[in-house]
């Protein structure tokens, strides 16, 4: 029977490494997705097999209600509220590592009268050090990205050495449960001060900056799984954890290239932090111009090209349908319609992938921003739907914003740019964005879904 087990194990976790490998495409994304999810439902049955602590009935009851929050929540959460769910999804993988491995630290000390191996020992501590770090910052991600708590960056002096101080008290607190077993005190120390670290390591980081904290929460949720299957000496936790994680690292990293920022501030917090208002270079006032939706109409209409470059503005205003139906008009005319996407876009790495292909808008339109950069100049209409600092050209111009050498779209380069936006208000990075006052720049002011729908109704008119 352990034979079959193990076999089990190791095709879950080939389904695993194809179904990651199949997400790194847009067309293959969804059979990734599919491979990955019949991996892990072998998984849990050839683990439930090689258990067998419960009983068949305890365990069809827990699945039965797992399965019936997951369908519930797949249904009920929107799209906009994607980067919440997956912040949950790495805060609940945090938390399972740490009971786990509590627990098993608890029953294996006692079947061994406190004499549990050292290998076994550090995956207990690093487990629930790592899993309590995920899930309270994940709690914190969660609160920023959902408004329950302030999405601005939280700053205090001493901040940096209070976190240093912290992580090697945690240090002194592993050892400690590692070496004195019989006091389970050190393992509390240790569990509340992982805890803690999670919260102090999170509050700093702004809402610009949350598509790497995201990226980065899920490697954490990741490395917690893999620590604990050394723990339960569990193969297909391994690896699963161990893809996760370093899956994780390597899609921080590039979220991180994306903004312009370096993966050590971010592993060791106040990520963001020089998120404030800045002048426009020059110290001049944005004087912009408005546009109309009959002008804009007509635009569209006289265009050869268009780009739409999306942002969370698009999400909030749930206009992803509304914008395919526009881009449909304009095929029908022979304009050849694109969208841009940046890395860091949204409030989750592939924000906008997800939204535009629940609109099913077709893959091959979706263009990364390295691809699609030096096209800018050669298009006629750029229409910008909700971004802000991603397309802000004080990324390349104004050495004193923030923002400056930030990777952006070239959305500046194109001939008419047209700006799709609620109000003046400044993006996550709170600056002030050039582009706005640019002479080839125009606003078209009020809710992206209702403004576009008038778009759509006036170029079906002509």
């Amino acid at each position: 029977m352990n034979i079959y087990i193990q076999f089990a194990y190791l095709i879950a976790s080939v389904l695993f490494i194809i179904g990651i490998k199949k997400m790194n495409k847009t067309s293959e994304a969804r059979t990734g997705n599919q491979l990955s999810a019949v991996g892990m439902l072998i998984a849990i049955l050839a683990t439930v097999v090689q258990v067998e602590v419960l009983s068949l009935i305890d365990i069809f009851i827990c699945i039965i209600i797992g399965s019936a929050i997951g369908l519930y929540v797949a249904y009920k959460v929107e799209m906009t509220q994607m980067p919440e769910m997956v912040a949950l999804f790495n805060g609940f993988g945090g938390l399972a590592s740490v009971a786990v491995s509590i627990s098993d630290y608890w029953l294996k000390s006692q079947e061994n009268n406190f004499d549990i191996d050292i290998i076994t020992g550090v995956s207990i501590v690093l487990s629930i050090f790592i899993g309590g770090i995920t899930f309270t910052g994940s709690m914190i991600a969660w609160g920023k990205l959902s408004g329950k708590v302030n999405g601005n960056a939280i700053i205090f002096g001493g901040q940096h050495p209070l976190n240093l101080l912290l992580f090697v008290a945690s240090i002194v607190a592993s050892v400690l449960a590692v070496m004195y077993q019989a006091d389970p005190i050190y393992l509390l120390i240790l569990t509340a001060l992982s805890l803690l670290l999670g919260v102090l390591t999170v509050i700093p980081i702004g809402g610009a900056d949350m598509p790497v904290v995201i990226s980065l929460l899920n490697s954490y949720s990741g490395m917690a799984a893999c620590t604990t299957g050394f723990v339960l000496n569990n193969n297909v936790l391994i690896v699963a954890g161990a893809l996760v994680g370093a899956s994780g690292i390597i899609l921080t990293n590039i979220m991180c290239k994306a903004m312009n920022r370096s993966l050590v501030s971010v592993l060791l917090g106040g990520f963001g932090t020089t998120s404030s208002s800045a002048a426009v270079e020059g110290g001049s006032e944005i004087v912009v111009k408005e546009v109309g939706v009959e002008e804009a109409a007509m635009l569209f209409d006289s265009a050869s090209s268009v780009i739409v470059v999306p942002g969370y503005g698009m999400a909030v205003a749930q206009a992803q349908h509304v914008i395919r139906e526009l881009s449909e008009l304009c095929e029908k005319r022979n304009i050849d319609f694109r969208f841009a996407i940046h890395p860091v876009a949204g409030r989750m790495p592939g924000h906008m992938n997800v939204l535009l292909a629940e609109a099913n808008v077709p893959y091959d339109k979706l263009v990364e921003m390295d691809d699609i950069n030096d096209e800018f100049s050669n298009t006629d209409v750029v229409f910008i739907v909700g971004a802000n600092d991603v397309v802000n050209p004080a990324a390349r111009t104004n050495p004193q914003s923030p923002i400056f050498g930030m990777p952006i779209l070239n959305a500046d380069k194109a001939r008419t740019v047209i700006v799709s936006k609620r109000s003046m208000g400044k993006g996550y990075a709170g600056v002030e964005n050039e582009l706005f006052g640019y002479p080839n720049c125009l606003m078209l002011f009020g809710d992206a879904k209702q403004t576009i729908t008038k778009l759509v109704g006036e170029m079906k008119e002509m």
